[in-house]
């Protein structure tokens, strides 16, 4: 049996751009809050209770939207019209309705990849939207198993290995966040390619592997095979 008979991918920010647009409607929710609040560390106060809902909702963007409410009434002592907060929640829907753009190399990487392994998306998020951006992607040919989890830990990925692979010493792991891409599957004896991308949510970033031989870091996904040579040809 091949050392690697199996490809698990990450989707946002690996396969397509995803976190720009929180970024996009982050700033959209400070302009809105502009005339209401003062508040110097307005932005880390909306991410400590993006971070904090994770426990309640989940990641993605309906998460977010009730986040930017939450804050915006905490911020403003609840002084803040339900007008802007209509305005707060119709820019939360927005985020449901940004184009998909793949990021470069995916398509070529897929379509050489797939004639060799066995390919899987793991995802984390809303099903709904992340079913739609895969749809939307174009992608959803290339991959023989999709799976949407609340999150990305160790026992998300041994359950994931034992369905869809040989097992964990035969499935790599590939995405761009530290935190939930890589470390785990290393933990569960998997491979992991790192695949940065520059607008990694901060929840996600974590500290590189040092001196693991099952774990490389590629600047796109068309370096994934030159990666996945190097551990074929390990001892």
């Amino acid at each position: 049996m091949p050392r690697i008979t199996t490809i698990a991918l990450d989707a946002d920010d690996t396969l397509w751009q995803n976190e720009q647009f929180f970024r996009l409607t982050e700033q959209r929710f400070t302009d809105l809050l502009r005339d209401y609040t003062d508040a110097p560390d307005l932005t880390e106060r909306l991410i400590a209770a993006t971070t904090r809902n994770l426990a309640f909702y989940g990641f993605g963007a309906k998460g977010f939207a009730l986040s930017m409410v939450e804050t915006a009434l905490d911020v403003t002592d609840h002084r803040v019209p339900g007008t802007v907060i209509a305005e707060i929640m119709a820019a939360g829907r927005e985020l449901l309705n940004f184009p998909i753009e793949t990021l470069p190399y995916v398509d070529q990487a897929l379509g050489q990849l797939q004639d060799r392994y066995r390919l899987i998306l793991v995802t984390k998020g809303d099903i709904f939207d992340q079913e739609r951006k895969l749809a939307a992607s174009g992608l959803a040919e290339y991959f023989a198993a999709v799976e949407v989890v609340a999150d990305k830990n160790e026992a998300t990925y041994r359950r994931i290995f034992a369905r869809h692979t040989e097992g964990p010493d035969h499935t790599l792991m590939a995405g761009n966040s530290l935190r939930s891409d890589i470390l785990p599957p290393l933990a569960v004896g998997a491979f992991a390619v790192y695949v940065p991308h520059d607008l990694t949510w901060s929840y996600e970033h974590a500290e590189e592997p040092q001196d693991e031989p099952r774990y490389a870091r590629i600047d796109h996904l068309g370096q994934l095979p030159e990666a996945l040579a190097r551990f074929e040809a390990l001892p």
